[in-house]
Order: C-alpha cells, then structure tokens, then sequence
C-alpha cells in the first residue's frame, strides 16, 4: 500500500487511472478473488451486472499552498488501493439480493480508496500524524472487522460510524500518549509520550471512494462536497462551536462558547471537534460525522478542502470550477483521460491537478489568509480516447 502524501509550501501531487466507475469496466483487483468470480459467474448467468462486482480507481489531484499564514499547517494524503472493503459494510441483504443471486457476503471485497485533508492549528505535527497514521489505522480497524457484524435490512451507515469512530479515537489517543478504547470495549496499551503539545491539534475530513459508494468522515471545519450535476451536495457539515448541536454539547460536557473574534470553545478554538487539543477536552472532541452515499451516473468529482478554500468560496462556485476546468483540460488537450490496464500503480491526473490548482489560486485572489489545501477526485467515467496504446 503505496500512500501519496503532500505538505509544505506549494505542495502539489497527482494520482489517478481512469476506469468506467459507474457503470463500468470490471477489474478484479480483491485478494478473494474466488468469492468475486463466484459471484461474477452468478450474475452473468441471470444476466445481471452490479456495481458490487466492478472497481474503479478514481482520477485525482492536489495542489497546497502556504498562502499568506505564516507557517504550513495544512497536509493532505492520497492512498490508491489503501484497503479492501467488506461488501456487507456497502450494501444491504436487499440491494445483494437485487443482482438475483444468494451468496455470502460477508466473502465479498471492494477494492477502496482514500484522501484526505488535515489541517492543523498551533502546529503540523498533528496534520502531519494524521496524514500518516490515519489511512493505516483506518486499514486495520476493516482488517479487524470488529463489530461489524453481518449484511445489514436497511442502514449501512452505522457500521462505517463505528469504524471511523474507532479510527479517529485511537489516532487521537496516539497524538494524547493515551491508551486506546475501542466501540467493542477493547483496549491497547499507550504511547510512550504525546507527539505534539496539548494545544496543537488538526482536523481531519477523509472520503474513502469505491465503485459503489461514496463514504466521508469528518471532525472540524475542513469539508468535503460531492458535485453531482450541477448541484453540489455537501458531504460533511462544519463542526462550528456556534452549531446549535454542538454548542448543547459543549455546555452539557460544562464548556462554554465564547464570541471572541468569531465564536470559540472557551474563547480559543474556532471549531468544536479535532484530533489533539488536550487542553480543550472533554469540550472538544476527536468523534466524526459520517455520511454514506452511493456513486451515480451523473456524479462528475469530489472536493476536500480546508477552510482556507471554504472560507472565501461557496459550495456551488466550488463545484462549477472544478467541473468547468476539468472538461476544458480535456478539450484543450482532445484527450479523454488515462486507462488502468493491468492493474498497475495509479498515475497522475493533470486535469483534476488543474482544477485544484485553479481552485487554490482563486482562493488566493479571494483573499484567503490561511493555509489553503484542495484535492479534487474526478468521478466521471472516460475511456481511453481510440487509437492510443
């Protein structure tokens, strides 16, 4: 498992092969592949295809910059392939069943995809952590599959609240030196030291991306935007201290929100939720928000960003660019994107780069005072234009 990482000033990296995600071209890239040819068989002979039996490795770019802070706090990981994902945790005993065939699903795995965005306050050692750390948790806690039970009659959201709860908490136990705790009641044994000071800290808003889904997680202000059409569909909400939800739960924990330059916990921190911030808790906490969508045909990319986008630009503007730049690189270029042919490594992207970048740079023009941090992950399917090898 290769990761793509990025911080720094100026940071900007690539990533990507193109397959027909939606409605697409089937490559079986799982370790079971038994199970999926089983199943793959089954369906072909009731005539049938489903999503479930497919993967696509998602077109993607990034592009950071420092901006006019003082320092980088911001980082940013991209990870190609970072897992394989149980099809239980996808899909409900129905929909399996809709493809006509009865199997076991729990054999089932879904190649899946990761990125991320992290931006860290009062210091990047925990934006830094996370980038690092939190694909790889993310990987065991699936490996694990505690508490994930079985296919599930209609929500496949709680499965994935678990999971991304347990993530989140043990990395920000790791960033704390403190032992883990986990939803099955389990523990490990803690770090030596903290790595960071108790008043460094980072959000964290993750996409994991499979030919059948699209599932977000999110603790802070950095935010995540599904462009479907020409409608933007916000995948995460702000953890903001004036959030009314937010703000009862801090008051209930005994905290207090206080209008200093903007509402913050305790007159400090402008969000309610992060990884670090030892200083903060119980007031501030590491738990995400989850939200599980599934992939459609007119879904055409995906935004993470930090606030230093968000603050200046709307969703809908965010969306429009993105898309726009995308489809002119494309025509400037006659090109429609890149194949995955023989399951190699992902490449780069240099239309979703562009559109990052452009993304970026209109936030500096926009009058962006922070770290500004955007990858942007094209979902449309493209074949490989006709004769080129």
């Amino acid at each position: 498992m290769a990761a793509t990482v990025f911080a720094g000033e100026g940071a900007a990296a690539r990533g990507g092969c193109s397959a027909e995600c939606a409605g697409g071209s089937e490559m079986p890239l799982s370790p079971d592949l038994g199970s999926r040819e089983r199943v793959r068989a089954a369906a072909d002979g009731c005539g049938k295809r489903s999503v479930y039996l497919m993967e696509c490795v998602p077109l993607w770019g990034c592009a950071a910059t420092r901006g006019h802070a003082a320092e980088m706090e911001d980082a940013c990981a991209a990870v190609p392939r970072f897992a394989d994902v149980p099809v239980r945790m996808l899909a409900t005993s129905r929909e399996l069943g809709g493809i006509g065939v009865d199997f076991d699903a729990a054999e089932l795995r879904l190649p899946a995809h990761l990125f991320g965005v992290y931006d860290g306050h009062g210091g990047s050692e925990v934006a830094n952590y996370c980038r690092d750390k939190i694909h790889v948790v993310l990987r065991d806690v699936l490996r694990a599959g505690k508490g994930l039970g079985e296919v599930g009659e209609v929500d496949v959201k709680e499965p994935w609240e678990k999971v991304f709860g347990d993530c989140f908490q043990k990395v920000d136990d790791e960033v704390s030196g403190k032992a883990s705790k986990f939803s099955d009641g389990s523990r490990e044994l803690p770090r030596a030291e903290p790595i960071a000071a108790d008043n460094v800290g980072s959000t964290a808003v993750v996409a994991v991306v499979c030919s059948s889904h699209v599932i977000a997680a999110n603790c802070g202000d950095s935010r995540v935007v599904l462009c479907r059409g020409k409608e933007p569909i916000a995948l995460s909400i702000d953890h903001k201290p004036d959030r009314k939800d937010e703000l009862a739960r801090i008051e209930a924990a005994g905290g207090k929100v206080i209008d200093w330059n903007g509402y913050r916990v305790s007159g400090i921190l402008a969000m309610s939720r992060s990884i670090g911030d030892r200083y903060l808790k119980p007031f501030v906490i590491p738990k995400p928000e989850v939200t599980v969508v599934p992939r459609a045909k007119d879904d055409d990319c995906l935004i993470l960003a930090s606030d230093g986008l968000w603050d200046v630009m709307s969703n809908e503007d965010a969306c429009k660019i993105a898309r726009r730049q995308i489809l002119l690189w494309h025509k400037n270029k006659n090109d429609g994107a890149y194949s995955d042919e023989g399951g190699g490594e992902p490449t780069m992207n240099p239309a979703a780069k562009a559109a990052a970048d452009c993304l970026v740079r209109l936030a500096l023009m926009k009058g962006s005072n922070d770290n500004i941090s955007v990858i942007v992950i094209d979902l449309k399917s493209r074949k490989k234009p006709k004769g080129k090898s």
